[in-house]
């Protein structure tokens, strides 16, 4: 089974999650932090056109791309933003969480070459209703590309994963 570390926490390491035992409501705590990075390429943006339908010329056409503000092409907004769902899916809270909502600020572009830093930071936990606040941002180098909040659900843990 493979394992991700998580990255340090106010100065103390959290445990490792591995790809199917995400964390259970009661191990997360308010500024648990996780990130995943990904250098976008040209093969990934026309990828993301293909599964997409996305096929606007900004992201696909040099020609048309380099009349824009832009000055070339870029990468899809949601494909920096399903790097979240990365984080949120296989590191923090991990296997098992649901989303309920996430809200995206687009602020700057992002072109084939361009690593982006996902992080996902909890925010708030809500007990009673199993649900995780989290703040996210999508960064290459000191740039924040995509910014905003995620809303997840935790499962209820079985006897078996619980360990009894």
């Amino acid at each position: 089974m493979t394992s991700v570390s998580q990255q340090p926490v106010n100065g103390s390491v959290v445990r490792d999650v591995t790809e199917l035992d995400g964390y259970a409501l009661e191990e997360l705590s308010v500024g648990m932090t996780a990130i995943y990075s990904k250098t976008v390429t040209e093969s990934d943006i026309n990828l993301f056109c293909a599964i997409s339908g996305d096929t606007n010329p900004l992201h696909l056409d040099h020609e048309y791309a380099r009349s824009t503000m832009f000055g070339g092409p870029i990468a899809h907004g949601m494909l920096s933003a399903s790097f979240i769902s990365t984080v949120i899916g296989t590191k923090l809270p991990g296997p098992g969480c649901v989303y309920i909502s996430q809200n995206c600020r687009f602020r700057a572009p992002v072109r084939a070459g361009d690593t982006v830093h996902a992080r996902a930071t909890v925010e708030e936990i809500v007990t009673e209703r199993r649900r995780v606040l989290l703040k996210t941002v999508c960064m290459v180098g000191e740039t924040v590309v995509v910014d905003g909040d995620a809303l997840v659900m935790l499962p209820k843990r079985s006897a078996k994963t619980n360990g009894a």
